[in-house]
């Protein structure tokens, strides 16, 4: 399927309808498994344009509005390194739009990396120029996906809510691409850490824009225990990382095996990796 997709780049078509569709249904996806650890991954792929430099933010910003040749080879070595993942948080895709070539990104990435569920969150809408979105790939049959629109002056920016397990004790991934605004950003982490109060493994990933001391002692989330990866965990810029803004924070019930940033260079953000374990007992439940 991902071919043919691929294919679309050598003659920009418009689509028929309107934007594809949303998610990729649980069909052939494999129940979760709660005996093996989970490999985490969130990136901001800035809708698969190569940024290397400061200078690139104005020589490539037309690319965030026409397609590029180049975009699908982006993706294709994005989709190579998200093929080692179990569960991947996407930020700044394109869910199909003339930049992108009409090709939904989320959709695109899942299939090129192998990974059956993938789910399209579109925050903001602009029609044939762009189609702002999130998007969850994982190889496990979530319980249940919801997606929740963040509050803010500017509307547009979203979150995600994975829940693997059973109803009575799930493990809960929450996905998100915070604004840019301090101010933003208190009521939005105000209204995230209403939606995990009640569950004791929660893990929150995506792109925060802040940095990990200032979310968990200036926030909302000061009220949890959240666990965040260490303070020299810089994602921001990719060419030369200085800010830790990209972030998998993770309840102390799960058992953080190993933790990186990792060292690919495909966006103006470096991707977060962490391999988690469910608490000793956990599979008894199931």
């Amino acid at each position: 399927m991902y071919k043919h997709i691929r294919k679309q780049l050598n003659g920009i078509l418009k689509p028929a309808g309107g934007p594809r569709g949303a998610c990729s249904g649980t069909e052939h996806v494999p129940e979760f498994e709660p005996q093996r650890h989970i490999r985490l991954l969130t990136f901001n792929i800035q809708v698969g344009i190569n940024t290397s430099s400061y200078r690139h933010y104005l020589t490539r910003s037309w690319q965030h509005i026409l397609p590029h040749r180049n975009r699908i080879e982006n993706l294709d070595r994005i989709a190579s390194l998200l093929r080692s993942y179990d569960v991947v948080a996407l930020q700044e895709c394109d869910g199909g739009s003339l930049r992108s070539g009409y090709i939904n990104q989320v959709q695109y990435l899942a299939e090129a990396a192998g990974i059956p569920y993938w789910y399209q969150q579109l925050n903001r809408n602009l029609g044939q120029i762009a189609q702002h979105s999130n998007g969850l790939l994982s190889r496990y049959r979530p319980l249940d996906v919801t997606e929740h629109k963040l509050p803010g002056l500017i509307p547009g920016r979203g979150a995600i809510i994975a829940r693997y397990g059973t109803e009575h004790d799930p493990l809960v991934l929450v996905l998100m691409h915070l604004s840019l605004s301090k101010t933003a950003q208190q009521r939005q982490l105000g209204y995230i850490r209403e939606l995990i109060a009640d569950y004791q493994h929660v893990v929150l990933m995506g792109d925060m824009n802040a940095h990990a001391e200032q979310l968990l002692t200036q926030t909302p989330l000061k009220e949890t225990d959240l666990v965040p990866l260490p303070d020299t965990a810089h994602s921001f810029p990719s060419w030369r990382p200085e800010k830790a803004l990209d972030h998998i924070l993770v309840s102390p019930s799960l058992e953080i095996r190993r933790s990186e940033v990792v060292s690919y260079p495909m966006s103006d953000h470096l991707p977060i990796a962490m391999d988690v374990a469910l608490p000793e007992g956990y599979l008894e439940k199931f």
